[in-house]
């Protein structure tokens, strides 16, 4: 399956995948820290393990940062 993660072209194994398989895939390390935009439209935390990723699709994953004023 080609996907696009982030702006960019990816082969995927399978034909079907979930955003948990994805992250897992991924090896995301943090996935609380991570919000999921599936083609567009923002993927809630408690659907990532039921909303498939399919052929075409478009995955961007925003990561949230930390940080302080620095002196």
């Amino acid at each position: 399956m080609q996907v696009q993660i982030n702006g960019e072209p990816e082969e995927l194994p399978g034909e079907e995948l979930t955003i948990a398989d994805l992250l897992t895939h991924r090896k995301v390390e943090s996935p609380a820290m991570v919000m999921v935009q599936l083609n567009g439209e923002f993927v809630a935390r408690e659907q990532y393990g039921t909303t498939r990723v399919a052929d075409s699709d478009r995955v961007e994953f925003l990561y949230f940062m930390g940080g302080g004023a620095g002196r």
